[in-house]
């Protein structure tokens, strides 16, 4: 009985990320012949927003399950968990993207940041507890985050359209397409459904989000305090946090949530 209820929520699942993903397809492929006149300046990077109108339509609602469920189960996790603990949490989690943020190095000609992956990777999962101390960073091998959206970046494709989806979040197409090839071509979903342990992967994939809205929590409440247009302030910030990521900046400013991979695709 069990496995069937999983198999009608992987289908389920299935057909919305399908349809996620053909609609920003779609949606990247029209905004590309959009018209200037649904670009905006966002923090000094020109932005297209041609669904404007329905983007704050979604981004009103995702507002208000932040403040009813996803903001207030955030301050628990961080009230209850120790620091220590939600660190080693989150250097686990980023141990684990191991695979993918290497692929993506490579894919991006950065040689230097590969081996950077592999060290981390090796030196911290045997001598740091499976990842969950981060040694490498203490002897300067700093981590860096890099999705198949970066890569797209330094092949020198576009954001296209800033999109805003229920639940996910703001992004923008090319960053949620890449968000859907970086789960897709994860090693680790791909061990584990072959194995059938599906159920490990999917709270593997609610831990990140967990982890990450935790993190963001506070950022956003004050970024909601001190804006007057909070939907553009969100979009100027993710823009910018991205800007800097695809030009190895880094920046604790705001990024997007990754796309809970919930099943095969």
């Amino acid at each position: 009985m069990f496995k069937s209820e999983a198999v009608g929520m992987s289908n389920i699942m299935f057909k919305y990320k399908a349809l996620i993903a053909l609609s920003a397809t779609v949606l990247l492929v029209g905004g590309c012949a959009s018209n200037n006149e649904s670009n905006v300046m966002a923090g000094g990077i020109e932005v297209s927003d041609p669904f404007e109108d329905v983007n704050r339509a979604i981004f009103s609602f995702n507002t208000a399950v932040d403040k009813a469920v996803i903001h207030p189960v955030a301050k628990g996790y961080n009230a209850v968990v120790p620091e220590p603990a939600r660190t080693g949490v989150d250097n686990a989690l980023k141990n684990l993207r191991s695979p993918v943020t290497l692929a993506n190095q490579l894919l991006q000609g950065d040689l230097e940041g590969a081996g950077d992956v592999v060290v981390r990777a090796v030196v911290n999962t045997l001598l740091g507890l499976g990842g969950l101390v981060d040694l490498a960073g203490h002897e300067g091998i700093e981590y860096e985050g890099e999705d198949f959206g970066q890569t797209l970046a330094t092949w020198g494709v576009g954001h296209g359209p800033y999109l805003v989806v229920p639940i996910l979040g703001p992004s923008s197409t090319r960053d949620y397409i890449g968000y859907a090839v970086d789960s897709f071509a994860d090693p680790l979903r791909w061990y584990l459904f072959n194995i059938e342990e599906e159920g490990i992967y999917y709270g593997k994939v609610g831990m990140d989000y967990l982890n990450l809205r935790a993190s963001l929590v506070d950022v956003l409440e004050d970024l909601e305090r001190s804006s007057i247009d909070y939907y553009a302030a969100t979009r100027s910030a993710y823009y910018q946090r991205r800007e800097a990521l695809v030009n190895d900046q880094g920046s604790d400013v705001i990024t997007a949530p990754a796309i809970p991979d919930y099943d095969d695709y």
